[in-house]
């Protein structure tokens, strides 16, 4: 038997106005595994996100994440549950060091010891901003950048 997906999307209809831009969607993403949107331009991928974070709303379908309906769920309701996207631009803080950065991806939360063993198992998967954390995030490499950005989220 297999676990449920952590997140699922299934029969998703959006639209823009009169313009629909998702058609009959279905999606699981297993829990634990990486997955790549794909796509040329207006194919629907910034609008799977948009439905994913509740900024777009559905015409039909539904989606779960860790076994829960979201559908119709506020984007900031669903940020606190952990779902968030991380920009192509990165937009850091880049006068701000790596480690206030990784912090300020813990705003909403308000468990400091539970805060710092996620910043712990965070460095652990991302060990080269461990040698990184006082560093300004404005001078890191371009793939440094992207995992304060990805991390932070």
């Amino acid at each position: 038997m297999s676990a449920s997906p952590l997140l699922e999307l299934a029969g998703i209809d959006s639209y823009y106005g009169l313009i629909q831009a998702l058609f009959d969607l279905s999606l699981a993403v297993p829990k634990g595994k990486i997955v790549c949107l794909l796509g040329g331009n207006a194919s629907g991928k910034s609008t799977v996100m948009k439905v994913i974070l509740g900024l777009v709303k559905l015409r039909s379908g539904w989606v779960r994440f860790a076994g829960e309906d979201i559908t119709g769920f506020s984007t900031p309701q669903i940020v606190r549950r952990g779902i968030a996207s991380i920009p192509e631009a990165r937009r850091l803080f880049p006068a701000m060091t790596v480690r206030e950065n990784l912090l300020m991806g813990a705003y909403l939360r308000s468990d400091a010891a539970r805060v710092a063993e996620d910043l712990a198992d965070l460095l652990d998967r991302f060990p080269r901003l461990g040698e990184r954390l006082a560093q300004r995030a404005g001078t890191l490499s371009g793939g440094e950048q992207q995992m304060v950005a990805m991390a932070a989220r």
